[in-house]
């Protein structure tokens, strides 16, 4: 049988140089050179291409001969020359990286076999053709690809007549096959094995992150947030990779995905927004159920999933003194609950002269991570409304009404002083008042109570959540939630010695005899007065009246008779949206004749709708700041106190 070119066709082998078996293959090329000589009897006539296998063979070594299985191949015509486009910096930088990945597997995966794809190429001058199976290959295996002398003489200069991965796959094959041959490895069902490289030593550990050190520090990751890529994934959609991303994993500049997570922001707290939301979002009008809306329920349930919020609300009748407390921790930040309140709303009667120095205190106190965002006053009636910095978005404008009572004084040291805003969708009004005092003066405090409810103009420009239940005659009944503290200067309607007896028998707070007597339990029993309000439970011994700087009341002349004249009470257009969690005064401030009293309280908030006008993230920065100064000043103070403390010694003579 011969070929079309008129040569007789028999199985045929090429040798080519290979990595592994250089030196040894080159040995065997001189034998082959001396056993053409002997063929073309040395006049230097060309080799008759139709050489038998058998006579190949003989230039190897016997001991490879039982290994090698002999297998025809059919030459084929070339194939035409493919048209491919330039390829691209980045796309030849891939090829690259991809030769070298493929070249690791083949080294560390005993199942496969393949060498150096990159090496091979180089040293090819022209890709063989592509091979067939035999079809007496019993296991029905691919044989491995030789390059046919027809290919090679039809393809001068090097042109590729085949894919560069076809090129590296056939390639790796021939230099595997004869590498294993002349090592005397055998063949494992028609494929040679390479042996497995184990290392010396155990390979160190490593660390989940392989970025570099400069980018592990400025992107940091979380203990806690480590989990947060496939949570992502799972919930948002996310694509783990960006353009940038693919470029650096393209160009073999990283090797491992934990650095490109570290170098992005995919570990971020916030919620991906997604850019048809983006699209479809509005900040100035939206419905309560539009997704996206920044008063919504979804941008409500990210902040607080149980829909309450923890609101601080206090009163204290300063007594005009000049003298603030040194530390207002006790008063402000109380040991008991476990975490600090969304929002602080302090009310004072009688306040210091100096209004901005107080507000100065509370923000020193409240610390960086609360913003005054509304303040008023009233003659001596001052209110501060604190809330935490990341929530000011969420807050309408906020609006402020005041309402006097007595007018014949030019100091104005009785009336009441309102702030209202809302909240997502929920409306809060905040009142405080200081009422008529005497101690038979109860329904002078009962008309300070209707004129402030009938001529405190709140809302103005903020529309009512609910205007339907809303009257006007009554300005708690325009919000959802209601907070009324003051000084309201109801006492206790029995004498001082009989007063002090109950005080002296409990000295654990047991207080409830002395609350049968209290005026204004009475009046908001009988529907007198706060009509529809609620009080918590009382525990704290009476608040007014104290000697100044002492834990003694009264031991003037007057012997005033102890009372509770402060008072915090709540009311809410729905029921159990307000629970009261604390209600107790501070004993620690002493600074005045009335004690601090404070209460916390847990808030049911809803969802509300983006036409009300919002309060644009306004806050007093001025103040501030100032406050963030001293926080800072005070605590390097301190340090070098204790520093100071440590560094000294005091030296004793026996």
């Amino acid at each position: 049988m011969s070929t079309p070119n008129g040569f007789p066709q028999h199985p045929r082998v090429c040798l080519t140089r290979s990595v592994e078996g250089g030196a040894v293959q080159d040995l065997q090329a001189k034998k082959a050179g001396k056993a053409a000589k002997k063929e073309t009897g040395g006049d230097g006539t060309p080799p008759k291409i139709g050489t038998p296998i058998s006579e190949t063979l003989k230039l190897l070594p016997e001991e490879l001969k039982g290994n090698m299985k002999i297998k025809s191949i059919t030459p084929r015509p070339p194939r035409k020359p493919r048209l491919e486009r330039a390829a691209s910096l980045d796309e030849k930088s891939w090829r690259k990286w991809r030769r070298f990945r493929t070249s690791q597997e083949s080294l560390t995966d005993p199942n496969e076999t393949s060498s150096s794809n990159g090496s091979l190429q180089e040293a090819s001058p022209s890709p063989p053709s592509r091979g067939r199976a035999s079809p007496c290959n019993p296991c029905g295996q691919q044989e491995s690809s030789h390059s046919s002398p027809d290919a090679l003489e039809a393809s001068p200069g090097g042109k590729s007549r085949g894919g560069a991965s076809d090129l590296g796959k056939r390639a790796s094959e021939i230099s595997s096959a004869f590498g294993g041959l002349l090592r005397g490895k055998g063949f494992a069902g028609g494929k040679p094995r390479l042996s497995q490289i184990m290392p010396a030593r155990p390979l160190p550990p490593m660390e989940l992150n392989v970025a570099s050190h400069s980018l592990r520090t400025a992107n940091r990751i979380d203990s806690d947030c480590l989990d947060y890529r496939h949570y992502s994934q799972h919930k948002f959609g996310r694509v783990s990779s960006s353009l940038s991303d693919s470029r650096l994993q393209g160009n073999g500049t990283l090797y491992d995905s934990c650095s490109t997570d570290s170098m992005k922001s995919t570990f971020s707290v916030l919620t991906p927004i997604r850019a048809k939301d983006v699209r479809s979002r509005s900040y100035l009008e939206g419905s309560l159920l539009a997704s996206g809306a920044l008063m919504g329920a979804e941008e409500l349930s990210r902040y607080f999933p149980n829909r309450n919020m923890g609101i601080f609300v206090a009163t204290w009748n300063m007594q005009g003194q000049k003298e603030l407390p040194v530390n207002l921790d006790d008063f402000l930040l109380p040991t008991d609950p476990d975490f600090a309140q969304d929002m602080y709303v302090i009310g004072v009667q009688e306040g210091c002269p100096d209004r901005r120095e107080w507000e100065i205190r509370l923000q020193e106190t409240l610390g960086p991570h609360y913003v005054l965002l509304h303040s008023a006053a009233h003659g001596v009636l001052y209110m501060s409304v604190f809330i935490r910095r990341d929530l000011i978005w969420f807050c309408s404008e906020v609006e402020y009404a005041t309402v006097t009572t007595r007018i014949v004084s030019q100091i104005k040291t009785k009336g009441a002083l309102g702030i209202s805003f809302t909240f997502f969708g929920t409306s809060f009004l905040f009142i405080t008042s200081h009422f008529t005092s005497g101690d038979s003066k109860v329904n002078e405090r009962k008309l300070d109570y209707n004129k402030t409810i009938q001529a405190l103009t709140l809302p103005k420009n903020v529309p009512d959540t609910n205007p339907y239940r809303s009257s006007s005659s009554d300005v708690t009944t325009r919000f959802d939630e209601v907070f009324w503290f003051g000084d309201f200067n109801f006492r206790l309607n029995k004498d001082r010695e009989t007063v002090d007896s109950i005080l002296n028998q409990n000295p654990d707070t047991d207080v409830s005899k002395l609350l049968v007597y209290d005026q204004l339990t009475s009046e908001m029993s009988r529907g007198s007065i706060f009509k529809g309000f609620q009080e918590a439970d009382i525990h704290f011994r009476p608040s007014y009246k104290f000697d100044i700087g002492k834990d003694s009341y009264d031991t003037t002349s007057k012997q005033r008779t102890p009372s509770y004249t402060d008072r915090v009470v709540f009311r809410s257009r729905y029921k159990d949206d307000i629970q009261a969690v604390k209600y107790s005064s501070c004993p620690v401030i002493k600074t005045s004749d009335h004690r601090p009293v404070f209460a916390l309280f847990r808030v049911k908030v809803r969802p509300g709708r983006d036409n009300i006008p919002l309060a644009a993230g306004l806050f007093d920065r001025d103040l501030y700041l100032i406050g963030i100064r001293r926080r800072a000043t005070r605590e390097l103070l301190r340090r070098r106190e204790q520093k100071d403390q440590r560094s000294s010694s005091i030296c004793s003579i026996s």
